[in-house]
């Protein structure tokens, strides 16, 4: 059952939606080669600039660093190239063998696993850092999960971690179209993202509950970032599609919400430290 929301989450059917096409690999990349894997990493620091300065992947050289949710390897592969120790896990083995093809190529190393989130197969005090950007909200026990990525740390080791934000304009937008405009205006929002904004049972936070999930750290500091998913400025997704979509993504006042939307993008930044 998870931990909060409205609908039991079988984990099978998140893997298989996950393993169907690693976090927008149709999307996202053209090849499997060097060109392509570029081609993704230019294109995933410019729709979302923010993940350099959040991750500090050139800080993490000698650092024993562990990814949790490799997706198409690109942060992966920044924090070898940096010399970090790495580690990285993936509830797919599809992400794990496009991140480990992707490394071989440069002849980069890490520690790859097919594993689960909320049973990590690290001793307790390993790690200098753990890093993970948009995977444990898609968790059941996404709760059980946050206290993992605590118990492998280091006493003084950090935690970056991105889960979404409840009150976003992407929420505003799939309630529209999915509760709204379907007759249902009293459908919540914890059920617009379970049943429609990307795996299923995915979960989303505010500030005070994303900070509850890391009960127990130190120097905790949560963020939002308004999202190039807020702003129609990508593709939607897997699941999104449609005329009045693009029509949507041509009216969309973009100049405005950068002005007063700030407070109301997908991404929860979320970092701290492990206490002595």
């Amino acid at each position: 059952m998870i931990e909060s929301g409205w609908v039991l989450m079988d984990k099978e059917l998140v893997k298989e939606f996950w393993d169907e096409a690693a976090c927008g690999e149709e999307l996202l990349l053209p090849s499997f080669d060097l060109a392509g894997f570029a081609v993704q990493a230019a294109e995933r620091y410019r729709l979302e600039p923010y993940i350099i300065p959040f991750a500090k992947f050139d800080g993490s050289t000698d650092r024993k660093v562990l990814e949790i949710g490799l997706g198409l390897g690109a942060d992966h592969e920044r924090f070898a190239t940096a010399g970090a120790s790495l580690s990285g896990i993936d509830l797919t083995p599809r992400a794990v063998e496009i991140t480990g093809k992707r490394l071989a190529l440069q002849s980069l190393d890490s520690d790859l696993r097919v594993g689960d989130a909320e049973t990590l197969p690290y001793d307790a005090n390993t790690f200098d850092l753990v890093y993970s950007w948009g995977v444990i909200h898609h968790s059941p026990n996404t709760g059980r999960a946050a206290q993992e990525i605590l118990r492998v740390l280091k006493p003084g080791g950090e935690f970056r971690v991105m889960v979404y934000h409840t009150w976003s304009l992407v929420g505003l937008m799939l309630w529209v179209r999915y509760g709204l405009l379907r007759g249902r205006p009293w459908t919540g929002l914890s059920e617009i993202y379970s049943k429609w904004l990307e795996s299923p049972g995915t979960k989303t936070y505010t500030k005070a509950e994303a900070a509850a999930l890391f009960d127990g750290a130190i120097d905790l500091n949560c963020h939002v970032e308004l999202t190039h998913g807020d702003l129609l400025e990508s593709g939607a997704g897997q699941r999104h599609e449609g005329t009045a979509l693009n029509i949507a993504r041509q009216l969309w006042p973009r100049w405005l919400l950068r002005r007063v939307a700030r407070p109301f993008g997908l991404f929860l930044l979320v970092g701290g430290s492990k206490g002595a």
